[in-house]
């Protein structure tokens, strides 16, 4: 993606968890790309949708608890692949699962994933992303159908393909994550995984054994009714992408819908929930 972006460089103390809040709340505007740094993280978006007031409504910037800079700069002709070479930093989870970039050395681990992930979320660095990673490696998914709903790179479809699910579907209603998706599928030769580009509203008619939604808290409870609709007797739901204190709001909707809740996970202030039907 090439053209005229406006590139923010924060620092923020304290860095954990104020980077992740900060990072999750500004992708609820169109900041498209974010990368970390020694003291916090850069955040990217295109000047035609860059307005002055765009960080106004943005909660952690008015919290006393944490204390952000930043300053700004006009940026023509980004090449993403060379910021996130610079950037991306392999990851292990649980001595298992080696995430790593195509230009980093292969380890001997049993699920060794590559993803160039460009400007798609999903590298496993952040919080959400590790936690279903950990949740996936203690579940048997062996023939398992499977939903990767809000799928980003496609990072946990392709774990569930090479833990032996199938067939996968990899949903994102973003049109670069939807491509990246493919390109990281048929990078980690991932035969059982279709990738879409949309939202809830594919789901309509479709059953699966395994859900994944790693997204955020108000999609989730949005769309909650269509995951329950579409999950098999005694399937099971994962569900991430927001923090602890909103643990009563989701599973509230979710034992509501008749799920049963089976296992938290947590990582600072992130959570990771698995239910049963």
């Amino acid at each position: 993606m090439s053209g005229i972006y406006i590139g923010y460089h924060f620092t923020v103390e304290p860095k954990e968890p104020g980077v992740e809040i900060l990072i999750a709340q500004l992708g609820e505007t169109p900041f498209e790309s974010f990368i970390e740094t020694e003291s916090g993280f850069s955040a990217y978006i295109q000047k035609e949708l860059w307005y002055e007031d765009i960080l106004n409504d943005i909660q952690l910037l008015q919290s006393d608890a944490f204390v952000v800079k930043y300053t700004l700069e006009e940026i023509e002709q980004v090449n993403w692949n060379q910021e996130w070479e610079k950037n991306f930093e392999p990851i292990m989870v649980d001595n298992a699962c080696y995430v790593r970039a195509p230009f980093h050395e292969k380890k001997d681990v049993e699920y060794d994933i590559v993803i160039e992930p460009k400007m798609s979320f999903g590298t496993g660095h952040h919080e959400t992303t590790h936690m279903m990673i950990q949740h996936l490696l203690e579940t048997d998914l062996k023939g398992k159908k499977t939903l990767d709903m809000g799928c980003g790179t496609a990072i946990l479809a392709i774990l569930t393909e090479m833990k032996g699910a199938k067939p996968i579907d990899a949903i994102d209603i973003d049109n670069w994550c939807h491509l990246n998706s493919i390109e990281n599928a048929e990078r980690n030769n991932c035969n059982n995984i279709s990738v879409y580009e949309g939202d809830a509203a594919l789901l309509k008619g479709k059953k699966y054994d395994v859900i994944i939604a790693n997204i955020n808290r108000n999609i989730l409870l949005n769309d909650m009714q269509q995951y329950v609709d579409c999950l098999n007797p005694n399937g099971t739901l994962f569900l991430s992408g927001f923090y602890e204190e909103d643990i009563p709001t989701i599973d509230a909707s979710c034992t509501k819908k008749g799920l049963k809740f089976i296992k938290k996970q947590q990582r600072n202030n992130w959570v990771a929930l698995k239910y049963i039907n």
